[in-house]
């Protein structure tokens, strides 16, 4: 009786058999009952004891005091979590009540939500624009390129047109252009050389975008996962109309001349016309080289136009060095598809000079200059 008198601590109970003993059978053999009523200013460490051994869920065999130091410390931990779990839904309540919290979370909120409906209503339904479109042609037998490398290919059209399509981007084409119109299915970027042909106007579809040219060199840029599309000349003129507009609207064809761009909004299918490309930030950042580079050409070595051609169209050219060391070209081939570029300066190389390519590949065989 006399030890119990010096506990301190709820340890202290916890440690003491019979203290157990009468907490789980109610057999008082040691008269704690009695104890705790004469020390009435211990009764409050006695049942934070009983709290604590209920707590823990002690079995009823005898426990050494390392294992009542293990369970405490468990039980212990279990408690600060609660209490730190506690503390937490305070502050959170804290900061709800706080009106700066509710409008940032607020505008959380609506941000998240603007880019699930943007993501899963506008894009994905964009991304099928481009097959809707080629599903809807009517055409049999279109080949599709796609470019899932991370450099330009370059796809020859039948009538001699080239396209230069960017990574990430596809093309769909007839194998032979038929009838009255010349017509293509883009999704991504590419840049387009186009043959001459006045009584066949060349289309390309782009999203919901129609750029109309007889012969010409632009670019494209219609991804599907972004919300706007643009197009830009340098050399012609082009026509752009929306697909939507094309039947049913007043809205006029956007003309376009060199070194001018048009930007598509798709959402509200507004047009934006640039008619100085170096005031916009965006378009004027992105010009590639083929749009950058002069195809003029005054007695200039061979090797040096080839390098000019391989720098714009990103491909490789394979060249007899040593019969064209001294050739040198004078030449215009601006406004000029890809192949007849080539024809062209096979024709000026002479001696049965001549090209093949093979897809990123041209090879020119000849046996020197004129």
């Amino acid at each position: 009786m006399k030890k119990r008198n010096q506990y301190r601590e709820i340890e202290d109970f916890l440690a003491d058999e019979s203290f157990r003993l009468w907490m789980k059978s109610k057999n008082d053999i040691a008269g704690w009952e009695e104890w705790t009523l004469e020390h009435p200013k211990r009764a409050k460490l006695v049942q934070e004891a009983r709290l604590w051994l209920l707590a823990m869920k002690v079995p009823e065999d005898n426990l050494s005091q390392e294992q009542v130091d293990a369970a405490l410390q468990n039980t212990w931990m279990k408690i600060e979590q609660k209490e730190q779990d506690r503390k937490m839904e305070q502050k959170i309540i804290q900061l709800w009540n706080a009106t700066w919290f509710r409008k940032v979370a607020a505008i959380l909120v609506f941000g998240l939500l603007s880019v699930y409906a943007y993501n899963n209503y506008f894009v994905d339904d964009k991304n099928s624009y481009y097959e809707q479109t080629v599903a809807n042609t009517g055409e049999d037998g279109l080949l599709e390129q796609i470019n899932n490398s991370n450099k330009p290919q370059i796809i020859t059209l039948s009538d001699g047109s080239s396209v230069l399509l960017q990574p990430k981007s596809k093309l769909s084409y007839p194998k032979v252009f038929t009838g009255n119109e010349r017509k293509v299915y883009l999704s991504g970027e590419a840049f387009f050389e186009i043959s001459k042909n006045t009584e066949k106007p060349f289309f390309v579809h782009a999203n919901e975008v129609v750029t109309k040219v007889v012969g010409t060199s632009f670019r494209i840029k219609a991804y599907a996962d972004q919300s706007d599309v643009e197009v830009l000349v340098r050399t012609g003129k082009v026509k752009v109309n929306s697909e939507k507009l094309n039947s049913k609207s007043t809205q006029k064809e956007i003309v376009l001349l060199p070194n001018q761009a048009l930007r598509f909004i798709r959402k509200n299918q507004t047009f934006n016309k640039i008619t100085d490309i170096t005031l916009d930030k965006s378009i004027s950042s992105s010009v590639r080289s083929i749009e950058q580079l002069s195809f003029e050409f005054t007695d200039i070595p061979v090797s040096q136009i080839f390098k000019t051609i391989e720098q714009a169209y990103s491909v490789e050219i394979d060249f007899p060095k040593q019969e064209l060391l001294k050739c040198h070209l004078t030449t215009s081939l601006n406004d000029q598809p890809l192949p007849e570029k080539l024809k062209i300066i096979c024709k000026s190389i002479g001696n049965n000079s001549s090209y093949t390519m093979n897809g990123n590949q041209i090879t020119i065989l000849s046996k020197g200059c004129n």
